[in-house]
């Protein structure tokens, strides 16, 4: 999947990316469907022995405009999983607290332990995201915080933090055909939040500041993945994929008992 990894100092444009894209599964949804339920057996062996050895720590970063899959991914990717190892944190709306501190304060309290991995579902990315777009603080500040991730990121590798970053990149028209279903199924509609309109309203905006994003984060120790999104069964195989062989390539082992216990009889 390296394809879809941005190499530091590449410059992108998202228009030259395929959002339709489905690599090599020519023959298509099926056998995506089923190297998935093999990944998601490896994904739950190789979180426990993370969770085991209690050495490294995985963060994982989605973002994408709204109907990408970020839950979706959540849920796919991840099931099976010991919800005792891998957590799962929001960056809504700040609360008055959180403003009155510098914009990390509240991200860096949700960073991975040793032996977790922890998924951004959103992330301090909205702070040159939304705030961008919606001119929440001048342009002199945002642009500030490109170098400052970048630093705060280093800074998490450099203690042993492995930081997968994955933009969910879906079409404009797949957009407008999730919200639809949405307002169309009975049983979707209370995902549905007229506020996705006024959002979906500026996406060229969005558009740039994703790419300034991708552009100008995407680093050694904290790649970005253009994630082709869609076809909702590969988009989860790329992030999948992904996240398997990064666990793998740690080369892990489980601990060794602290005492002899081959003495050891239970009657």
């Amino acid at each position: 999947m390296d394809r879809y990894r941005l190499k530091p100092n590449d410059k992108i444009k998202l228009t030259e990316w395929d959002p339709r894209d489905t690599g090599d599964f020519e023959d298509g949804k099926e056998k995506g469907l089923q190297r998935l339920q093999e990944l998601n057996l490896k994904l739950e062996k190789l979180q426990e022995l993370l969770y085991a050895e209690h050495k490294h720590r995985i963060l994982v970063v989605l973002q994408g405009m709204d109907t990408s899959g970020k839950d979706g991914v959540i849920r796919q990717v991840f099931e099976g999983v010991n919800p005792q190892g891998v957590k799962v944190a929001n960056f809504k709306v700040p609360t008055q607290d959180e403003l009155d501190r510098d914009y990390l304060w509240r991200v860096h309290a949700r960073v991975p332990a040793k032996g977790e991995i922890v998924i951004f579902n959103r992330s301090h990315y909205e702070d040159v995201l939304v705030v961008r777009v919606h001119r929440l603080v001048a342009e002199e500040i945002w642009q500030k915080r490109f170098e400052q991730i970048c630093n705060f990121e280093k800074m998490l590798s450099e203690e042993g933090v492995t930081i997968l970053k994955f933009f969910l990149h879906i079409s404009k028209e797949e957009q407008k055909k999730r919200l639809q279903s949405r307002l169309d199924e009975p049983d979707k509609r209370w995902k549905f939040n007229p506020g996705d309109l006024k959002e979906r309203a500026i996406w060229d905006q969005y558009m740039q500041a994703y790419e300034d994003v991708l552009n100008k984060t995407s680093t050694k120790e904290a790649p970005w993945y253009i994630v082709p999104s869609d076809r909702k069964w590969y988009r989860n195989l790329v992030v999948a994929e992904t996240l398997v062989k990064t666990l793998a390539d740690l080369d892990m082992k489980y601990p060794e008992p602290s005492e002899d216990l081959t003495k050891i009889v239970i009657e």
